[in-house]
């Protein structure tokens, strides 16, 4: 696949996970310095991993939510806590995978996520 059809297949996977709205405003905020890493993750995470035929999005999506409470990156849980939905994945299927990460991240970790998830939760109810 060239590069062209990477970016454009990329674009189109990375806005069916995560909503217009969210890469909407990421693309406003582009400018010369970080332009080149919006167009490095488009093409390469959502081009190439994301499409792969290998897993299903609901999967792809629980492993990156595992990934993130594990590399303790909170607003990365958050986003793909929000763009989980749009995988088919449900609370219970996040709380599994959070229960899991107690035990192989710790509970510290698992506790922090499963605040955010709540949070993350409240505010999709709201």
């Amino acid at each position: 696949m060239d590069e062209r059809k990477r970016q454009a297949q990329g674009m189109k996977i990375r806005r069916a996970v995560l909503g217009d709205a969210h890469v909407d405003r990421a693309r406003a905020q582009e400018n010369s310095f970080n332009a080149p890493f919006q167009d490095l993750i488009t093409r390469y995470a959502w081009g190439e991993i994301w499409t792969r035929p290998g897993l299903p999005r609901k999967t792809r999506s629980l492993i990156t939510i595992a990934m993130t409470v594990a590399l303790n990156r909170p607003e990365e849980l958050r986003m793909h806590l929000r763009a989980a939905k749009n995988n088919r994945v449900t609370q219970k299927d996040v709380q599994e995978v959070l229960l899991q990460t107690a035990i192989y991240c710790g509970v510290p970790a698992a506790n922090h996520a499963f605040h955010i998830a709540e949070e993350v939760f409240r505010e999709e109810s709201q």
